[in-house]
């Protein structure tokens, strides 16, 4: 499909979707949100591309939701439009996802950066919730997420007051994977990016869906599917070449098989 919100590029393995609405500081509409989408699910389906990342602008990753679209909406309107739905597919990538955060991520735009795998963020990035301030709380996960990332009094601070935190707030908190100086993100992102990708991609993969089930079951049930993860991978020709160039101390080539 045609993109008018977003744009699209690769760089060796690493495929690049960055959000463009600067004039309304990339605030998230329906069609951004199903332009990110779709972008993000043909990269994850491209066999070349190893690994992905998500970006903004130098002033704002995502500033929230577009209120303009959401003002006079009624609860059966935004029921039955169910644009969450779109926002649900993110979760089913099979490739890591980086987000690489300058400036606002706000409302739907924090949302989507702590529903990325690993986050990046520039010393200048704010992350907030600000719904409660304008009558509503977050929908697309920001209650659930915050919690899981940061503990419930942190969470709890952040729908309640609606505040932003500082990147280096967020960093110590644990909500962002590492923070750099301004203008250095993307580059960061792309070097993190680089690194996973260097690795076997069917370990990357089930490593990533092992860690993501962490936070929805029981230590128990984890551990079981953690196992069989591992019993798994013990049938790939990576697992054979990785063991195989450790031992012949030379640099192993992944096939993703």
């Amino acid at each position: 499909m045609p993109y008018e919100f977003i744009r699209t590029e690769t760089d060796g393995p690493i495929g690049i979707v960055t959000i463009n609405r600067p004039q309304v500081h990339n605030a998230l509409n329906h069609q951004t949100i199903a332009e990110i989408v779709d972008a993000l699910e043909g990269f994850d389906r491209e066999a070349a591309i190893r690994c992905m990342i998500l970006t903004g602008s130098e002033r704002a990753f995502a500033a929230g939701a577009d209120i303009g679209q959401m003002a006079e909406a009624g609860a059966v309107e935004v029921l039955d439009d169910d644009n969450f739905s779109r926002w649900a597919r993110l979760r089913a990538l099979r490739k890591p996802l980086i987000a690489a955060v300058s400036g606002y991520a706000l409302g739907g735009g924090c949302e989507l950066a702590l529903m990325c795998d690993l986050i990046v963020a520039s010393e200048t990035a704010q992350f907030g919730q600000p719904e409660v301030k304008i009558g509503i709380i977050p929908g697309a996960g920001g209650t659930q997420r915050w919690a899981r990332s940061v503990g419930k009094v942190r969470a709890m601070e952040a729908v309640l007051t609606g505040e932003p935190v500082r990147a280096v707030d967020a960093e110590r908190m644990g909500l962002v994977n590492r923070v750099v100086p301004q203008g250095a993100h993307l580059d960061e992102a792309r070097r993190l990016a680089r690194l996973i990708a260097d690795r076997p991609p069917l370990a990357v993969r089930l490593g990533k869906e092992a860690v993501n089930h962490a936070a929805e079951v029981s230590l128990s049930a984890g551990l079981e599917l953690e196992r069989k993860l591992f019993y798994l991978l013990f049938a790939s020709e990576d697992k054979r070449e990785g063991m195989r160039a450790f031992l012949e101390k030379r640099p192993a080539r992944f096939t993703g098989r």
